[in-house]
């Protein structure tokens, strides 16, 4: 991760206690109502001085007449203007998180992986996860699925094995599966097994051409060793941040070297084995809209190509939309953000929402991803090298807390399931928003107040209005 980026968003930490299965915050913080599903209709409401989070309110939207509406900005849904349909809201499940979660008391396991995954109770229905294939820089040391000694190679991965995953990766992963079988999972590699690499090193380095077909392969034997496991892995991304070889793990490559890579190999190889699993190229930075434009201009890769896969550490949101006009029918995906410990909450919660929710969302991206899911007080375990204060969503020490990013994904994964569909809205200053239609019919409208005071507005669908306010920084979900 490019982490520098953003360590202006630092301040000060937040902490939210677990309680049993039940959210308690700071004095005065409503908790999330426990009978709660994304099948309601009402108001739920996170402030930045966190006396409410993700709190469902005690009065819902009414709408009425337009001769009523009272003065003030007018937020419009128009639901014949349809665009993206969505994958999902979620995190990327390190290794680290993992081992964190799989080391909890059984009671606390189970309460709070139903909490993330389910929709029942007070679930926060996370639909959507980023994997890691072999180490990141959050795992506790790097590795592949086919490590040998110095001078030994493989290239018909004879050698491959998930070994390494059966310990706490796997077990974490098939109970998330048996909350949520409908979740969607995405697998991305910092790096290939170094013997294929052109410095025999998990920083850094090329792949080396004549390894393609067999990296090729690797991929192969882990979509069907997933699948063996119960897995079903429905997207790949080639390399993350492939433009950022300092991580460890990494690996550098060009825009035309992964373009070779999957219309000479990767794609090939997944048409001669059947393999399904969508192919997403990029996973990098916003500032490099021209990276994957170049792979799709290119026929023969773009073929075997689903669409393409942003970070935000560089450049700006709207760089989606950038690739969205020149390839149409290409998807997008947002796979990565940090919130860099220790929070600034109020800051990152209007920041995260408003950029990525809201921003990436209605820049044509099909889902959003908080990295990442757990880290211990100390940011770890990560590698020697690898990012030393990325702040989970959860802070797993002696009990459970949950940070800013459970409520900037939850706003959303809790009430946009998968299959919804964004609609237009339109943008009313200080108040960033989006709206989806969901496959149950029912409307959702995420909302942040940017500005520095309150404010009231209007919220106008079908000829009818319905008023609503919003403190200042402060986010809501509306269903109805």
């Amino acid at each position: 991760m490019n982490i520098k980026k953003f360590e202006s968003i630092k301040a000060l930490p937040y902490t939210a206690l677990l309680a049993g299965a039940m959210l308690v915050a700071c004095s005065g913080t409503k908790m999330i109502n426990s009978a709660s599903t994304n099948a309601e209709t009402g108001i739920w409401l996170t402030t930045g001085d966190q006396k409410s989070l993700l709190a469902k309110q005690n009065q819902g939207l009414s709408f009425t007449s337009t001769a009523t509406a009272t003065a003030g900005p007018v937020i419009e849904i128009n639901d014949k203007q349809t665009y993206q349909s969505i994958d999902g809201f979620g995190y990327t499940l390190t290794g680290g998180s993992a081992t964190l979660i799989n080391k909890l008391p059984e009671v606390t396991k189970d309460s709070l992986l139903k909490e993330l995954f389910s929709t029942k109770n007070n679930g926060i229905g996370v639909s959507y996860l980023r994997i890691s294939i072999g180490a990141s820089d959050l795992s506790a040391a790097p590795f592949s699925y086919n490590d040998l000694p110095e001078g030994q190679t493989d290239p018909n991965q004879e050698k491959f094995s998930l070994a390494m995953e059966q310990t706490d990766f796997l077990p974490v992963l098939k109970r998330i599966v048996a909350i949520n079988p409908a979740i969607k999972i995405m697998g991305s590699p910092w790096s290939p097994p170094t013997w294929m690499k052109d410095n025999n090193s998990f920083k850094g380095g090329s792949l080396k051409p004549e390894f393609y077909q067999s990296y090729a392969n690797y991929f192969v034997k882990y979509i069907q060793a997933m699948k063996a496991e119960g897995i079903t892995i429905d997207a790949i991304t080639i390399q993350n941040e492939p433009l950022h070889p300092g991580n460890v793990p990494s690996m550098y490559m060009e825009a035309q070297d992964q373009a070779n890579f999957i219309k000479t190999a990767l794609g090939p190889a997944f048409k001669s084995a059947g393999v399904k699993t969508k192919i997403i190229v990029y996973d990098h930075n916003a500032d490099r809209p021209d990276y994957p434009i170049t792979i799709l201009k290119d026929p023969e890769a773009a073929k075997y190509v689903d669409g393409s896969a942003f970070h935000l550490y560089g450049g700006k949101i709207e760089a989606l939309s950038t690739v969205h006009e020149a390839f149409p029918d290409k998807n997008l995906y947002f796979t990565e953000q940090w919130v860099g410990g220790p929070s600034n909450f109020p800051e990152d919660l209007k920041w995260h929402v408003s950029t990525l929710i809201i921003g990436a969302t209605r820049n044509w991206s099909k889902n959003v991803l908080e990295w990442n899911l757990a880290a211990d007080p100390q940011y770890k375990p990560h590698t020697v090298g690898g990012c030393t204060s990325c702040l989970g969503a959860l802070t797993i020490g002696d009990g459970v807390s949950r940070n800013v990013a459970y409520y900037i994904i939850g706003h959303a994964s809790k009430f946009v399931p998968a299959g919804s569909v964004r609609i237009a809205s339109n943008l009313v200053d200080k108040l960033d928003n989006v709206a989806f239609k969901r496959p149950d019919g029912k409307t959702v409208l995420i909302v942040v107040n940017t500005a520095s005071a309150a404010s009231s507005f209007n919220i106008k669908h079908k000829g009818k209005v319905a008023e609503a306010s919003l403190p200042a920084g402060a986010v809501a979900t509306y269903v109805w």
